[in-house]
């Protein structure tokens, strides 16, 4: 048994926050580098080249990446070695989050109620995923989330019949029917499976996997491939303004369901992407 202050866990989600939004993933610059590479569209080949150069300017100046710091999503996994001391773990991840956007100074975007809209004005409440895993470890990701590609997102509550057809059907509506509107070039996250809610958490965090990762079946693997490959033709391009860098990679995550169901979540990231890791 592994004991752990809360206030560690204060430190790292406030660090995280930061990071998070100055500095973008390693992963998702090299993407758009090969991205701009491989633009046909002059128009697009040089959005491309002004994002690198703003995630230049971001990372050499400690300022954020994009002006919408979004809402704090944090997946934590909690070894079951772990006895945590000082508190309550939930306030102690908001904590951090109160601590990051406000010394940071990130743009609070969360309102305490969806209809009447008092903004919080410290960016909490964070959404918060637990998963107890083995050993004595935390693992925090940290993945701030921007309303303009979260709001391009879509639900599909399809049939078994509709199949693989009925996937590919629906992602490519889904990234047409976004447009412009999710800040292209997007990585595209896909949750199939389970029910209503979770196949929502499976194409978020599909959001959170490194470009260049697959699926670990082979199958969804060959599915990941093939829709980006169909997304790319779609020319939608960079922002909206066309070409053939409108994806910069396909994540499926997959998971166990009902036979009379096949749920279907597809969740925007935009071309920033934000995620950190950390391990306590």
């Amino acid at each position: 048994m592994r004991s752990i202050l809360v206030s560690e866990v204060t430190a790292a989600v406030k660090k995280l926050c930061i990071e998070a939004n100055y500095y973008l993933p390693d992963d998702i610059y090299a993407a758009l580098k090969k991205g701009e590479e491989e633009e046909i569209s002059p128009v697009g080949k040089d959005i491309l080249t002004d994002i690198c150069t703003n995630a230049d300017i971001a990372k050499a100046e400690d300022i954020p990446i994009c002006q919408d710091t979004g809402t704090a999503v944090v997946f934590v996994k909690i070894g079951q070695e772990v006895h945590l001391e000082g508190g309550l773990l939930t306030e102690a991840i908001n904590e951090g989050v109160r601590q990051g956007y406000t010394e940071g100074y990130l743009r609070k975007s969360i309102v305490e109620n969806p209809l009447y809209r008092v903004n919080t004005k410290d960016n909490t409440p964070a959404i918060i995923h637990y998963e107890i895993v083995e050993g004595e470890n935390i693992d925090i990701m940290l993945a701030p989330k921007g309303g303009g590609s979260e709001n391009m997102s879509k639900v599909y509550m399809l049939t078994p019949s509709q199949g693989v057809a009925g996937v590919k059907k629906a992602v490519l509506e889904a990234v047409t029917l976004a447009g412009p509107n999710a800040c292209l070039p997007v990585v595209v996250g896909i949750g199939i499976g389970g029910n209503f809610e979770k196949c929502t958490l499976l194409a978020k965090t599909a959001l959170t996997r490194e470009i260049g990762s697959h699926n670990k079946d082979p199958r969804m693997a060959a599915l990941e491939t093939e829709l980006l490959e169909e997304i790319n033709k779609l020319g939608i391009g960079p922002q909206g303004l066309g070409g053939v860098v409108t994806a910069l990679a396909v994540h499926i995550e997959d998971y166990p369901c009902h036979i009379a169901s096949m749920p279907l979540a597809i969740n925007m990231g935009c071309h920033v992407n934000r995620h950190k890791h950390v391990r306590i």
